[in-house]
């Protein structure tokens, strides 16, 4: 098969497009076409050995978490899944024996792993993977908008409404919206909840493709400060919850802005990991501070329901076809895209 591929960490030069051997499906396993692949952070991070995920190379490592398709062969014991069915793949590995597993908190897993970064993932024709993990696609859905779900919009799903039980007459501080993460909160928090969204980003332009999107206030921190402006935009009361994907550089303001009771939501620390934590405000105000990765099963399920009826779309920025994966690397450390990467598959 097709597949883009890493057999070393670096630059965007370690991709290296050429052949792979196809996969074959083992028990309880289904082999899926592949006809779109989303891009993440992650991918990034597996490519260049960093957060963790520093590795040697014994066999080479295909990329790619967030993948759809068709199912092109059924495993031993599959009954569920027919050949030739549109599917969305789940990328959490989970070994469904473990006490998280059998409570429904999959994403807890003791075993846990992942789709494109502990096992050969999506940026090929042909992957394998637990049946389990194949949801049915409705037909309406395309491949391109079902692949820019999962990385995205479990953990904001997740952080939303299961744990942060964001509410129609909140507002929700969504840090960064011309991220997946960004746009996939905006989304959840207008359109599956109704809550009110304040936005932040650095251009006018994304400002604006965040209001298309359904945030109704949108702060430029390149030009404005955020805490002035969230006083500002709350009449000093602030705000009812923060999704927080960037970490260390906005947590101090974002943090102080929260409103008694407020929850603050944690799923990424691209600009750093560590914060100082005002432990007085913690107690006095009442706050909550939590972190998820990803989302269990069910919550997929949910975004894709979701999805299906409306209330929420992946943002695609931009396609590239496999073999300028390479390319998509490069535009995704450049920052200047508003939503998803993917590629797709022919």
């Amino acid at each position: 098969m097709r597949a883009v591929y890493i057999q070393a960490q670096g630059g965007p030069e370690v991709l290296t497009f050429g052949q792979r051997p196809d996969p074959k499906p083992g028990d309880g396993e289904v082999l899926v076409r592949i006809r779109a692949c989303a891009l993440n952070r992650l991918d990034l991070w597996n490519r260049q050995g960093l957060r963790g995920t520093k590795r040697e190379f014994k066999e080479p490592l295909v990329l790619g978490t967030d993948i759809a398709g068709d199912v092109a062969q059924v495993g031993e014991g599959v009954t569920s899944l027919s050949p030739g069915q549109r599917i969305l793949l789940d990328p959490v590995l989970s070994c469904g024996r473990c006490w998280p597993c059998l409570s429904g908190e999959d994403q807890l897993c003791e075993r846990r792993g992942m789709l494109g970064s502990t096992v050969d993932g999506g940026y090929a024709e042909l992957v394998k993977a637990p049946a389990v993990n194949a949801l049915p696609l409705p037909d309406h859905v395309g491949y391109a908008e079902a692949a820019a779900l999962p990385t995205t919009f479990m953990p904001v799903w997740q952080m939303l409404v299961r744990k942060g039980q964001l509410k129609p007459w909140e507002t929700v501080l969504v840090l960064s919206a011309s991220s997946g993460i960004g746009t996939a909160a905006i989304q959840v928090a207008k359109g599956g909840v109704g809550a009110r969204v304040i936005a932040t980003t650095s251009t006018p332009e994304k400002a604006q493709q965040a209001r298309a999107l359904g945030a109704d206030e949108v702060i430029l921190y390149s030009t404005e400060n955020l805490e002035t402006r969230l006083k500002e935009l709350t009449g000093g009361r602030g705000v009812d919850m923060v999704v927080d994907h960037v970490g260390a550089q906005f947590w101090p303001q974002a943090y102080a802005s929260l409103a008694r009771g407020g929850r603050y939501g944690v799923c990424g620390v691209t600009t750093g990991y560590r914060s100082e934590l005002h432990l007085g405000q913690l107690f006095s105000k009442q706050l909550t501070v939590f972190g998820v990765s990803m989302g269990s099963r069910a919550d997929l399920r949910q975004v894709l329901a979701a999805t299906a009826r409306g209330a929420v779309r992946a943002h695609i920025s931009q396609t590239f076809p496999l073999e300028e994966a390479r390319q998509a690397h490069e535009v995704m450390e450049g920052r200047s895209f508003f939503g998803k990467l993917v590629l797709l598959v022919s």
